[in-house]
């Protein structure tokens, strides 16, 4: 029996953060110090609270440090698990007040983690850690208790809809693919879509790091219910300890019975392979997906016919991105009725989000549906650092739209995101404040699609390219009001016409930021003013009355554009001015403003 547990978090952004020498630290000074057989060190997955990492916790306290560095193990190992003595220093504050539990923090008061639940709290890499957690007995109840049909109607039941995007209901399209006919192969797949490739996106990949073993039980269940017996996760490759630790949970399933041949010796064969993928934003595209795994170029193809009746090598196949699968195995523990106690009456469940940008507390958070954005952003993420005021949240990444301040008290589900002009997407939510400029985000995140755009349609390949078009000609100062207009309509022909959802949701960020930030487009258009202060092109430096004369701006300016004499009033050459504003930066008396 162990005196403590103490638990590093081993997720990527922890990782990239030294949190693999921490634990090696770790395990360096308690061997040292003679109480190996006391503590019990686990490397976790993600437990969340990305703004602080790396994060160590350690029980029975349940102490949470914050920010630890390798240099503060010998601490931690000679106060806290030596003299019992919690090290203060590195505790948790939350808005300045000592917070020594992790249930305690405003992060995670308003969470309800079912995707996550395990994330943070097991060693992803132990298969019994992630049995004793009851992990394989839903999938044993499936095996043992249920048919096919009655595992897709408590599915069908709970209200679960797919979490990558569109919000497809989840039983529907397994009971779609199970009704399907097989060619004289009977070949049927059930596959798992891990590309996640929005920008600031990282839910499926930390619930791969974290908790496996929840996919694969998953994935073995989708495919008892529609009758496959092969599965391929298809993961993209800039996700080496998603794919690491998949491959290991897949090979200790297998040395367990719990994929492979005549599963648990209940007449079941089941097996599961990692397709890895060149990063190809197109690829989350279920169609585009499936040609990649199948060694072509991806590509979506026109549907129909969809993938529950021909899909992946051209037979009957399910797709479902890892968040939707990590809901399965609760769902059958815990009944239908349970799932759908959660959320709203049309969005059922939980939806984990990863938030990131202006915001206190980034990281990963998981959230009833119904829950508002101003609880996200205010209780949940601490609010806008710096004392800046909120000005939009974009959600569903490139292919979602902006969120204004005055729908913060909108409850986040499927309908009311596609009403106010967005939508849930996989859950990328990235806060902006008022130095962001929002034409700036929408010509962001529309070269993001245009560069990723396969170029097989031409309403996508052409059109996003005109988008951007205008969007550069209004940021650079040349833009006319009809221009508005026009790349309106665009918009809307490249949503009705593009022949997969790339190119159908590339306008939603133009289309948004219209509709809420319009006053901002004819500012640059009109006042040929950038209001936030973003596009070069609008700006200009100007040295006021106030300056010293103390020549550390000139002495700074990269291009030589600021002249005067030791204790004058200096100038800014504006045919010379690169508007870097290292000037501005560098003046100590606030003598130089941006215009």
């Amino acid at each position: 029996m162990y005196r403590n547990t103490v638990l590093i978090c081993g997720g990527t952004g922890c990782h990239s953060n030294h949190s693999a020498e921490i634990y090696d630290k770790f395990v360096e000074e308690i061997a040292a110090k003679g109480i190996k057989e006391d503590v019990l060190l686990v490397k976790t997955g993600c437990f969340g609270l990305c703004a602080v990492g790396p994060v160590v916790i350690i029980y029975p306290e349940g102490a949470f440090y914050s920010t630890v560095s390798v240099s503060d193990v010998p601490e931690l190992v000679s106060e806290h698990l030596i003299k019992g003595r919690l090290v203060e220093r590195l505790i948790y504050k939350d808005k300045e007040v000592v917070t020594k539990a992790l249930s305690e923090t405003n992060f995670y008061k308003s969470q309800t983690r079912v995707a996550l639940r395990n994330c943070g709290v097991i060693n992803p890499e132990d298969i019994d850690e992630y049995i004793a957690y009851d992990g394989y007995q839903a999938l044993i109840k499936v095996l043992t208790e249920m048919t096919p049909e009655e595992v897709i109607q408590t599915i069908l039941d709970s209200g679960l809809r797919g979490r990558g995007g569109a919000g497809f209901p989840t039983g529907l399209k397994w009971r779609f693919c199970r009704n399907a006919q097989p060619d004289e192969t009977g070949i049927k797949y059930v596959c798992c879509n891990a590309d996640e490739g929005d920008p600031g996106a990282f839910m499926d990949r930390s619930i791969l790091e974290g908790d496996p073993h929840a996919v694969i039980e998953a994935m073995a269940i989708a495919a008892y219910a529609i009758g496959a017996s092969q599965g391929y996760i298809y993961v993209r490759a800039e996700y080496p300890i998603a794919v690491s630790r998949m491959r290991i949970a897949i090979g200790q399933a297998k040395e367990y019975g719990l994929l492979g041949k005549n599963i648990l010796g209940l007449g079941f064969d089941f097996d599961l392979d990692i397709r890895l993928g060149s990063g190809a934003f197109v690829c989350g595209e279920e169609t585009a997906l499936m040609t990649s795994i199948e060694g072509k170029r991806g590509e979506p193809r026109p549907r129909p016919p969809f993938p529950a009746n021909k899909g992946l090598f051209a037979k009957p196949t399910v797709l479902n991105n890892v968040e939707t699968y990590a809901n399965v195995a609760q769902i059958i523990l815990k009944g239908p009725e349970w799932f759908a106690s959660m959320g709203t009456e049309k969005s059922k469940g939980t939806k984990v989000f990863a938030l990131g940008g202006k915001i206190v507390n980034t990281g990963l958070v998981e959230i009833p549906m119904g829950t508002t954005l101003r609880t996200v952003i205010e209780d949940i993420g601490g609010g806008i650092p710096n004392g800046k005021k909120f000005k939009a949240a974009q959600t569903g990444g490139p292919s979602g739209g902006c969120i204004p301040a005055q729908h913060m008290d909108v409850p986040i589900d499927f309908e009311n995101l596609a009403a106010i002009g967005s939508i849930m997407g996989s859950g990328g939510l990235i806060v902006m404040d008022e130095d962001n400029c929002m034409v700036d985000i929408a010509k962001f995140f529309l070269l993001f699609t245009k560069d990723e755009s396969c170029g097989k349609c031409t309403p996508c390949r052409i059109g996003t390219t005109r988008l951007l078009e205008y969007l550069d000609k209004i940021t650079s100062g040349k833009g006319e009001l009809s221009d508005l207009d026009e790349m309106e309509k665009l918009c809307y022909y490249i949503k009705d016409n593009a022949l997969c959802g790339l190119g159908q949701t590339a306008p939603n960020p133009v289309l948004s930021t219209l509709r809420y930030f319009r006053d901002e487009y004819i500012a640059h258009i009109v006042d040929k003013k950038c209001p936030a202060g973003v596009c070069k092109a609008l700006l200009s430096y100007e040295i006021l009355d106030t300056c010293k004369g103390c020549t550390l701006c000139a002495r700074n300016c990269p291009v030589n554009a600021i002249s005067g004499a030791v204790k004058q009033v200096h100038k800014i050459d504006q045919s010379k001015c690169i508007k870097c504003g290292v000037c501005m930066d560098k003046c100590k008396f606030k003598a130089i403003v941006r215009k």
